[in-house]
């Protein structure tokens, strides 16, 4: 897929100091259509969807918030944690929405991992399908989130 002067743009908001300190591309030298398309074809192997994905994100944070910073048991299987942080982040493909730092970890007991994530990741994996680049300090694994949150497979086509 040819990228577009638009994701020119947005690949440049995405570089270190621009938006964060650190960048979203960390040291992965693809464009970033290329980032998505990988990452978009990693999920499709992996039998789900990034909307899946994000909603089950979105699911462990809004059951986290009732713990005021602390974890809390959601049953014998997970605990969950929300922490916030003062401040705003924008989004680097832009729109009309800033997202709250807002930090949720999620511990799956019976795997023995965790994972910790961000509203901007929910935004944009669920919105854009974008995980973050290679070597980037808060890229997200598909397989990892898929694994440790228990999303859901697509119903089977047979």
């Amino acid at each position: 897929m040819k990228q577009t002067p638009e994701y020119d743009q947005i690949q440049a908001q995405m570089q270190k100091g621009v938006i964060t300190l650190e960048g979203f591309l960390g040291d992965d030298p693809r464009k970033l259509v290329d980032i998505i398309a990988s990452d978009t074809m990693t999920v499709h192997n992996l039998n789900t969807t990034c909307a899946l994905i994000a909603g089950k994100m979105e699911h462990f944070r809004d059951l986290g918030f009732e713990g005021l910073g602390e974890f809390i048991t959601l049953d014998e299987h997970f605990e969950v944690k929300v922490d916030s942080v003062r401040g705003l982040l924008p989004s680097p493909f832009g729109g009309p929405g800033m997202y709250r730092k807002v930090n949720t970890t999620v511990v799956n007991k019976t795997l023995g991992r965790q994972i910790t994530y961000t509203d901007l990741h929910i935004h944009l994996i669920g919105d854009h399908c974008f995980f973050q680049g290679e070597g980037s300090t808060y890229r997200l694994e598909p397989k990892e989130l898929v694994e440790i949150l228990e999303v859901e497979s697509l119903p089977s086509e047979e």
